[in-house]
């Protein structure tokens, strides 16, 4: 192969190697910039395809989508000297692809430590200026608000935007929660008993009440059968009364046949002498 084909054959290699180098593609959910020599030569890639100088020009890829820190559950002290522990995470994304890339050196990792340092410091002085009832009856939304902006402006320095910080929870620690709980417990204890009293109150209420309502019952019911008997005792007489005017001698034979029904009636036997004026009618004797 003579000296001229190899030549040939190189230089479209070497165009070939000059070319695919010298293409890159950014996509959508990515941010880039172009290194010329160590030095940032643009950053303003839309996504697409785009053209860089083959081996001096290097390209640089960010995520543009929004990242999370979630860091373990940190200890803050309220206003009144009470030790919270509070589970949350961060949400951030590069805003400044060239100043996040001078001030982090692209490390990601950094990046978070950065921002981890910069939010804690200001949840720690923000639950230092609030009691645990704003803290935990409070409008989150406010303190979270107020935090944004002031950490914003403090990671603006490096090209990062802190979009949302988000509180999943809020615990007393176990030595509080313990305190708490016994607290609670003589407060429901106390209520209970309460309510027990308070019960027990009633129902005594409930029971004079209807031992009273019983006593008059019973009372009306009582004098209302007296007056039953009375007025049916005074129809008897006088219906007696009455009877006995009109023939003697039959009256006086119903009420000694009725004085023998209620003397003989059942199975008992009686062995006596028939005399006497209750047993006139059985001697034939009428007296």
């Amino acid at each position: 192969m003579s000296a001229r084909m190899n030549l040939v054959i190189f230089l479209v290699l070497f165009g070939f190697v000059a070319l695919y180098t010298s293409v890159f593609y950014v996509d959508q959910r990515e941010r880039a910039l172009v290194l010329h020599l160590g030095q940032i030569e643009r950053a303003d890639y839309q996504p697409g395809i785009h053209f860089k100088v083959p081996f001096i020009e290097d390209v640089k890829r960010f995520d543009a989508r929004i990242l999370t820190v979630d860091v373990k559950p940190e200890r803050y002290i309220t206003r009144d000297k009470e030790t919270l522990l509070v589970d949350s995470f961060i949400l951030w994304k590069i805003k400044d692809v060239s100043t996040y890339f001078t001030a982090m050196s692209g490390d990601r990792s950094t990046a978070t430590s950065r921002i981890f340092n910069i939010v804690n410091n200001a949840l720690r002085d923000e639950f230092a200026n609030r009691s645990v009832q704003d803290v935990v009856a409070g409008d989150r939304t406010a303190m979270v608000s107020d935090i944004l902006s002031n950490t914003n402006e403090a990671v603006k320095a490096f090209g990062i935007e802190l979009v949302n910080i988000r509180i999943k929870r809020i615990d007393f620690i176990s030595e509080i929660n313990e305190r708490v709980f016994a607290r609670m417990n003589s407060e429901r204890e106390r209520i209970a008993k309460e309510t027990r009293a308070e019960g027990a109150e009633e129902a005594e209420k409930i029971r004079s009440d209807a031992d009273r309502q019983s006593t008059i019952i019973i009372a009306n019911s009582n004098r209302e059968s007296e007056e039953l008997r009375g007025n049916g005792d005074a129809l008897a007489t006088e219906t007696y009364a009455k009877a006995y005017g009109q023939n003697k001698d039959f009256y006086s034979l119903y009420r000694r046949l009725t004085a023998y029904k209620n003397v003989f009636t059942g199975d008992d036997m009686l062995v006596i002498e028939p005399k006497g004026e209750f047993f006139n009618s059985f001697s034939g004797i009428d007296k």
